[in-house]
């Protein structure tokens, strides 16, 4: 098996940890946030901008990319990395969390899943082979196996059903990889399921575990589940997956599950949180989200954080910001998701800090005190 992860220390008084996450197009500091561009594009933002605030690691998704461009367009280009003018790593999902997101438009069975597109209603078929093909032909540098994500509160003979489904995919997905060789030079992460039962969860981190993925991905948390459902859940999860490969889990972004995974020992997160609620007028600071649609700011003439470095904050107002949110300008949800991209790095520059000076856990308190006042 390939070795792509490097621990480099470890907190002195929790699981969190540092780590070096070595990629075809480059190495990759750990714990890392990983904004998404679902369409191959990160929404709002150039990507020379997001190289330029330090981001190595962005997120593609196979689902979407099959769909549109297409894999002809793709292939005419030599993959994403070209049609997207983006020189660095690049993590593609299987599409399984968008196909199990169609409800009535899919049919999962051993084979793959059927289904039928959102876009023109045109029938298509996942199987775990095809998925990697599709991302070979994308580039990734990390690709995912097609998995069976389900909802909270789902029946234990279905959730097991699922699960056993993914195990065998992943199997699939695997064999099939190394079928490809040096035909494909992207690494296949497996995916971990088993709902919110804990002898599914056990049984599928062991199994999972034990294949020979380079990489290993906690599914099935952040799809509706309460706080203390996802605290709990992720915390027997990760305890159980091996700790000599980097752990992913997907679909996280907000600061307080962030600091609860890195406090698992989970190395990589990605969400559309940051750049959602940009487009919608909503910044981060240390001190909470700021709605900059409020009528307090629109004298403002501070910047949104002073301490921060983006265009948004050397060179415009919390006035001016609100007025390019009131009057839908296209500039002012470019400027604040360049600005929440940039609080989403810091944040990791300082938890990475604090993990190697041994202090995580009350940075991890006096962080949430600060941002969530409690």
């Amino acid at each position: 098996m390939q070795t792509i992860f490097t621990e480099t220390h470890k907190d002195a008084h929790s699981n969190a940890r540092l780590g070096i996450l070595s990629l075809p197009h480059g190495d990759v500091q750990t714990p890392a946030f990983m904004p998404v561009g679902t369409n191959g594009t990160v929404k709002g933002i150039y990507h020379d901008k997001i190289e330029e605030i330090g981001y190595n690691l962005i997120l593609g998704n196979t689902y979407h990319l099959y769909l549109r461009p297409g894999l002809e367009v793709l292939e005419k280009f030599g993959g994403l990395h070209n049609f997207s003018h983006w020189n660095h790593n690049l993590l593609t999902d299987s599409g399984g969390f968008q196909v199990f997101s169609l409800s009535g438009l899919r049919k999962i069975s051993e084979k793959g899943v059927a289904f039928q597109s959102h876009i023109d209603g045109s029938r298509h078929i996942f199987t775990p082979e095809k998925v990697v093909d599709i991302q070979k032909v994308i580039g990734s540098d990390i690709a995912m196996c097609l998995d069976v994500c389900t909802p909270p509160n789902i029946e234990y003979r279905a959730a097991k059903e699922a699960m056993h489904i993914t195990h065998n995919w992943a199997e699939r997905a695997l064999n099939h990889r190394k079928e490809l060789g040096d035909a494909f030079k992207g690494n296949l992460f497996g995916i971990v399921q088993g709902n919110f039962y804990k002898d599914l969860r056990k049984e599928s981190a062991e199994v999972l575990s034990a294949m020979d993925f380079p990489g290993i991905a906690i599914g099935g948390l952040s799809v509706g589940e309460t706080t203390d459902q996802f605290n709990e859940f992720l915390a027997y999860t990760a305890d159980i997956v091996t700790k000599e490969k980097p752990r992913y889990v997907m679909g996280i972004g907000s600061p307080d599950y962030i600091l609860e995974a890195v406090e698992n020992g989970i190395d990589m997160f990605d969400c559309v949180l940051a750049t959602r609620m940009a487009r919608n007028g909503a910044v981060f600071t240390d001190d909470g989200i700021v709605t900059l649609k409020k009528a307090m700011h629109k004298f403002d003439q501070g910047p949104i954080e002073s301490e921060c470095h983006c265009t948004a904050c050397t060179e415009y107002s919390r006035a001016y910001m609100h007025h390019m949110v009131k009057t839908n300008e296209m500039l002012g949800g470019m400027l604040a998701t360049e600005h929440n991209l940039t609080y989403f790095y810091r944040l990791m520059e300082k938890i990475r800090l604090a993990i190697a000076e041994d202090r995580f856990s009350s940075f991890k308190k006096d962080y949430l005190a600060r941002f969530y006042k409690r």
